[in-house]
């Protein structure tokens, strides 16, 4: 049953863009949020809430970058220094927000951003079972962890978790002033703290996360094209494709790694 909602996924801000923006991706969204130039809010399970507010000042930004070539740091004074076209948020994050009108449907979004992994890329058949693709701005489950919840699933230690975040491996979502974290962030902390005691220090492991955000900034760039095309069974072949190309970017890095490893693991 669908029913009205006051706010959009990431997916749905990505498909609502596209058209104006046709080289956005949802890292790049991200990246924005990281900087601080857009805020959008969490649901009581840490996804993210665009308001009409929200989108309003995305497309600022990137008419800003796109038309006036400017940088940032430029982007951020206008922001904070004109308040004449409602782009600007109160002071408070947590007021009321979103009440402009909705025009994305539910459902058609970019695949990488209405569709998340229910397990690690190294572990999900998602070629064959496309249904294993959760929405980001649902539930994964009852996987959610505060943070001295997620220090004992993963059985690492306060130190551990601050040191994984600082290098950019993990990061909690932030629902008030409350640090959530859900089954994915649980899986890579056991595997970062898997590394970390075969010696690998927390820093090194930037490496795979650099490597893992260029891998999906390159699937989005191929299913893009399709997701702009107003057919449903265009989006639905771009859905089928990016799930391919998550569980054949799997297989070619393993295939790799064990190229790579076969002289020091093969007695000849």
């Amino acid at each position: 049953m669908n029913t009205a909602r006051n706010y959009l996924s990431i997916g749905e801000v990505l498909a609502l863009l596209l058209e104006e923006f046709p080289d956005v991706t949802i890292s790049k969204i991200r990246f924005l949020e990281s900087q601080g130039l857009i805020e959008p809010e969490r649901t009581a399970s840490g996804y993210r809430k665009f308001s009409q507010a929200e989108v309003d000042r995305l497309k600022f930004i990137l008419r800003e970058q796109k038309d006036n070539y400017l940088p940032l740091k430029v982007i951020r004074t206008r922001l904070e220094g004109d308040t004449s076209d409602g782009m600007l948020r109160d002071d408070e994050i947590t007021a009321p927000r979103g009440l402009g009108h909705i025009p994305a449907p539910r459902g058609q979004g970019h695949p990488a951003g209405v569709k998340k992994l229910s397990k690690a890329p190294e572990v999900a058949n998602s070629a064959s079972n496309i249904s294993s693709l959760k929405s980001k701005d649902e539930p994964v489950g009852d996987a959610s962890y505060n943070r001295k919840e997620i220090l004992v699933a993963a059985k690492i230690d306060e130190k551990t978790l601050k040191e994984l975040e600082r290098y950019g491996i993990v990061r909690a979502h932030l629902v008030g002033s409350t640090e959530l974290y859900d089954e994915v962030d649980l899986q890579i902390l056991q595997a970062s703290a898997a590394f970390i005691e075969l010696g690998i220090e927390s820093r090194h492991l930037k490496a795979w996360r650099s490597a893992a955000d260029h891998e999906v900034s390159l699937f989005e760039s191929r299913v893009v094209p399709l997701m702009r095309q107003r057919n449903p069974q265009a989006r639905q072949q771009a859905m089928q494709m990016f799930a391919e190309l998550v569980d054949q970017g799997s297989k070619l890095r393993a295939a790799l790694i064990a190229a790579q490893a076969r002289d020091h693991i093969e007695h000849r």
